[in-house]
């Protein structure tokens, strides 16, 4: 089965969003908390970098509208192949994330060639334990 985005986030929620994290801004406070060695910092740097060079930058984000981005799944081979050294690093320094996939990422307010950005809502985790139907 293939869904048609991906975002990789963790349990922490933005304060702004209230949303889960996304890959970049876990790496970032990693660096801005002093956790990340200086190569590897510098690593992520670079990864950043291309994106920034490669992938337009959203309209809403720039507003710094409350929204979450998702990367398209049809376009992410390369995308993956720059990303994976950052989650590396999230395993590295012991940080929790999730690769979420979904056909359903929300409302949709802008979309490109790579990604798609929808309002973002607030995530509730709920630690209920799940019961299946009955059938």
């Amino acid at each position: 089965m293939k869904f048609k985005y991906v975002r990789i986030q963790g349990r922490e929620l933005a304060e702004n969003t209230q949303y889960a994290k996304g890959i970049f801004s876990m790496c970032w406070k990693l660096i801005h908390n002093d956790v990340m060695e200086e190569e590897d910092a510098d690593l992520f740097r670079e990864i950043d970098k291309w994106f920034a060079e490669e992938l337009p930058y959203p309209p809403p984000c720039e507003r710094k509208e409350n929204v979450v981005c998702f990367f398209k799944t049809e376009n992410t081979d390369e995308m993956m192949k720059m990303i994976r050294p950052a989650m590396w690093l999230l395993k590295k320094y012991n940080h929790p994330f999730y690769v979420v996939y979904t056909d359903t990422p929300g409302e949709i307010i802008y979309e490109d060639k790579y990604q798609v950005v929808v309002k973002a809502e607030r995530l509730i985790f709920d630690d209920t334990p799940y019961t299946p139907p009955k059938y």
